[in-house]
């Protein structure tokens, strides 16, 4: 099962909102949100809203392929999110999320005991690739009791 395929089973929301799993590597992961009436704002482009979940949906795809390896240990969890909307956005949309630390300084600090956070770099593009959005989540894996 792809890590795609593997979020749009477990997370609900990512279903509803038909979200598009493309790349997803330790480095990078793309989502996309195809464009649809129903997640429409008052001016006809996604809401912010689906744009939020779009950018969180790329920052888990990406920390589940770096630290898929982890899961019997450590429960990922979004600790904080910032997103700033740059312009406006219209038609179908994607987020291209990059991890912020090394994954090995990240799983040096699990293996000392430690919770670790970490930060995703997102950016959300129209199809023309201006940036409409920018994001971070900030992560933290949570050892297991």
């Amino acid at each position: 099962m792809s890590i795609g395929e593997m979020l749009a089973a477990t997370v609900p929301m990512a279903r509803t909102l038909n979200l598009e799993f493309g790349e997803t590597s330790p480095e990078r992961a793309v989502v996309s949100l195809p464009d649809q009436g129903d997640f429409h704002n008052h001016v006809g482009g996604p809401h912010a809203g689906a744009m939020f979940t779009l950018g969180e949906s790329a920052s888990g795809a990406i920390v589940l392929a770096a630290f898929g390896d982890q899961l019997s240990r450590a429960v990922p969890l979004a600790v904080r999110a910032d997103i700033a909307y740059k312009k406006l956005a219209m038609g179908p949309v994607k987020a291209i999320a990059t991890l912020g630390r090394p994954v090995a300084d990240v799983v040096a600090e699990l293996d000392e005991g430690k919770r670790p956070e970490f930060p995703v770099a997102i950016e959300i593009r129209r199809e023309d690739g201006a940036v409409t959005g920018e994001m971070t989540v900030v992560w933290t894996l949570r050892p297991n009791s």
